[in-house]
């Protein structure tokens, strides 16, 4: 269980979620995150990084029952900083990073998802932000970079979920597949990134990077002030609880 790195292919890391059940990651696990991603980036010999996840889904967000537990906004603020630094990992990572989502990918979910270069889907793969259900405020930068600007405000406020093969048409999937050949489609499409001169790729990826019209680090810490102003607001307390209630503590 956590975090784990394996090398599939000549110039390829695979980096792996495994937080049962449902990888809703703990404070912790944000932070492992980040650090197995810029270690691969790091490392001159990879091209190309595959994130994905075992279980159920790919991402369900944080962990909601860790919040709860915690004494004062610990454990909130810890979120915040680890999410932050998670999407920011896949961001900067100095090569291109595909991401394999299958099942459901929420929430912090959709901050991974969203920062990566590209995406490979499962057919039951499902995108969206529960976050107004869940006393919080996040991700519209991300999931701004998978739909249209309406359809994220809508998606946003009603708390939907967009199909894989929806974000397909809207361009920002690259290909949808059965689920047991997910895994099998993101490696293919890494090694045919890989194969590119790695010093180009760097110095693609950062010039791709250069050009977005949004910074989407102080984006998404803005946001993030108002998840926390929500908290101080008592806005978010019986939000989370009733979702606890509702899953059984399940994240």
């Amino acid at each position: 269980m956590g975090v784990s790195t394996s090398a599939p292919a000549t110039g390829v890391r695979l980096v792996a979620m495994d937080f049962p059940p449902v990888n809703a990651l703990p404070v912790r696990g944000w932070y492992e995150l980040a650090a197995a991603l810029r270690t691969a980036g790091a490392d001159p010999s990879v091209r190309c990084v595959v994130l994905a996840a075992e279980g159920r889904g790919f991402n369900a967000g944080v962990d909601i029952k860790e919040i709860q537990a915690a004494e004062g906004h610990t454990a909130l603020i810890g979120a915040n900083h680890g999410c932050s630094e998670a999407f920011a990992a896949v961001y900067d990572c100095p090569v291109p990073v595909v991401a394999a989502v299958h099942g459901f990918c929420l929430g912090g979910g959709i901050g991974l998802a969203g920062n990566a270069d590209a995406i490979v889907a499962s057919e039951d793969a499902t995108f969206g932000l529960p976050e107004l259900d869940r006393g919080a405020l996040g991700a519209a930068t991300h999931l701004a970079r998978l739909v249209p600007q309406h359809l994220m405000r809508a998606l946003y406020y009603t708390s939907r979920t967009a199909t894989a093969e929806e974000l397909r048409r809207h361009g920002s999937v690259w290909r949808v597949v059965p689920r047991a050949e997910l895994r099998e489609a993101a490696l293919e499409l890494a090694g045919e990134i890989a194969a590119k001169d790695g010093a180009l790729l760097r110095l693609a990826k950062a010039a791709i990077n250069g050009i977005d019209p949004v910074d989407v680090r102080r984006s998404y810490r803005f946001e993030q002030g108002f998840t926390f102003e929500a908290n101080l607001a008592g806005l978010s307390d019986g939000h989370r609880d009733a979702f606890i209630a509702g899953s059984n503590g399940k994240g």
